[in-house]
């Protein structure tokens, strides 16, 4: 099988039990034994074998050949020995401790270009369909925003005629062309009689 189409069927196969952190290398001027490496992050012994198996079933299905398959019994760091490529499925724990990125990671593969690329498409659509349902809400409320200003002219026209109601009414309260008669206060009253009598006495 092509190095090329190998190394898609891993990473395929690593994706579709959600292998985290996947990173292809090339290897082929640090050694004559094998032309690329995987290495794989499992959260479980159960996924780290799931993993491997997935890797061995799709590797089979395209044509490919498995020399060996190391560590399923402890799910810990499994290696899966592909010829021309070499797959260590590891633990977090394992993986940080041993660090084989610093020893083979010299030339990493960007495996993923396309799939990439697609999901750059994706992601711009979305960002560009995002302003549209925005613009959509904002005329909704740019709608409700002109019925406002109508219901005000409304009201508006409603509230000088609600002011002549008012006047009326007062008017009708107010009785036009009768003279009211105050009685005067006690003090007045008081206050005349007193200069009454000194008119009287002068």
């Amino acid at each position: 099988m092509d190095i090329k189409k190998l190394q898609a069927v891993v990473v395929d196969a690593l994706e579709d039990v959600k292998g985290q952190d996947i990173v292809v290398y090339d290897t082929t001027h640090l050694t004559s034994l094998f032309d690329r490496i995987a290495i794989a992050s499992g959260t479980s012994n159960r996924q780290t074998k799931a993993l491997a198996a997935s890797v061995r079933d799709k590797v089979k299905q395209n044509g490919g050949e498995i020399l060996s398959l190391e560590g399923e019994d402890t799910g810990e760091w499994v290696l899966v020995d592909l010829g021309d490529m070499i797959v260590h499925i590891m633990q977090p724990a394992i993986r940080a401790y041993y660090r084989l990125e610093e020893i083979w990671g010299d030339k990493q593969v960007k495996f993923g270009a396309a799939v990439r690329k697609t999901a750059a498409k994706k992601a711009a659509a979305a960002d560009e369909e995002a302003p549209k349902k925005t613009a959509r809400r904002g005329t909704l409320k740019s709608g409700a925003d002109a019925e406002a200003p109508a219901a005000k002219k409304v009201a508006a026209k409603k509230s000088p005629a609600r002011k002549v109601a008012a006047k009326k009414t007062a008017a009708a309260k107010t009785p036009v062309g009768k003279t009211v008669k105050v009685a005067s206060s006690k003090s007045a009253t008081a206050s005349k009689k007193t200069a009454a009598k000194r008119a009287k006495a002068a």
